[in-house]
């Protein structure tokens, strides 16, 4: 297995300017990142993630593309489908979707029209759907929330189009060892993310499917500093049973140790989020890309 790593902007405001977004793919593109990862906050300040990405794939050859994630709840997913099938298309096959149900936050929501209990349902009805759309020639299907008969999708995607899943109960393993084809973990330890990957091969073999070993992933915030209170509060908000250092290791040698630690379990995919906006992106990525380039360099042993 290999080692690749991208870059994550977050949920949090890592660009002072919009304006800035083409400086750092630009440089995602120079350095050779593997891919750029936007999420999504409807009601939030942060890029719209599908129009920000199909900029960037016009401004890329090599870079890929993802969502860290997109909430599929609310859209409907043939509209959706297409438009995913054509920043792909237009990229070369270089778009990488995640996807989730959205965050427990009452003005995202409002935002997406769904109720938090109709998510799963919305989800777990969609998601396939789009999957045929891709590729099959023709699709009918007649379901809860949506119907189509014979209804063709183009552009087809160019690429493989593997669909990743997030989080941390075991329903939400079982969602992805049943409809997915990885996993991008967040704010989980190592070991935690080691049991999740053990949660979710099992779930899919017992939906009769298998998952990639390679396929197993984390958006890891990270420091080249001692972080600030507002961070320190957010991690004590969202995890309170575990410390600052547990979650965002600081430095080069904290960081590379935590890498280590990840792979020994099987996580071989990373989406870098520095827990502060950078100050100055060039430098930020400058101190990142040597530290992550001798990781790319070695294969990665599969876990017993």
């Amino acid at each position: 297995m290999k080692a690749r790593f991208g870059i994550g902007l977050g949920v949090q405001p890592a660009l002072g300017d919009p304006g800035a977004f083409g400086l750092v793919v630009d440089l995602l593109e120079h350095l050779r990142f593997d891919s750029l990862w936007l999420s999504e906050r409807a009601a939030g300040p942060l890029l719209d993630p599908l129009s920000a990405l199909a900029f960037a794939a016009g401004r890329t050859t090599r870079l890929k593309l993802g969502t860290s994630v997109l909430v599929v709840p609310g859209r409907n997913p043939v509209l959706l489908a297409k438009e995913l099938a054509t920043i792909d298309a237009i990229s070369g096959g270089r778009l990488l979707p995640a996807f989730g149900l959205g965050t427990v936050d009452g003005r995202e929501q409002q935002a997406f029209g769904v109720a938090r209990e109709d998510r799963a349902g919305w989800f777990e009805e969609a998601v396939p759907l789009m999957r045929r759309l891709w590729r099959e020639d023709e699709v009918t299907h007649h379901g809860t929330r949506f119907s189509v008969t014979g209804l063709s999708l183009w552009p087809k995607p160019a690429g493989r189009m593997e669909v990743w899943t997030g989080g941390r109960s075991r329903v939400e393993y079982d969602r992805t060892g049943r409809l997915a084809q990885g996993w991008l973990g967040a704010g989980q330890t190592p070991t935690e993310a080691g049991h999740a990957r053990e949660s979710i091969r099992t779930a899919a073999a017992r939906h009769g499917r298998t998952i990639d070993e390679d396929h197993y992933g984390m958006v890891l915030r990270y420091a080249r500093e001692p972080v600030g209170e507002r961070v320190r509060a957010g991690v004590g908000k969202a995890r309170p049973d575990l410390t600052v250092a547990e979650l965002i290791p600081t430095g080069a040698g904290e960081f590379t140790a935590r890498i280590r630690q990840y792979l020994a379990v099987g996580v071989t995919k990373f989406v870098l989020v520095p827990a502060e906006p950078p100050p100055d992106w060039a430098e930020e990525l400058g101190w990142l890309s040597p530290l992550v380039r001798a990781f790319e360099a070695v294969d990665v042993p599969v876990p017993a």
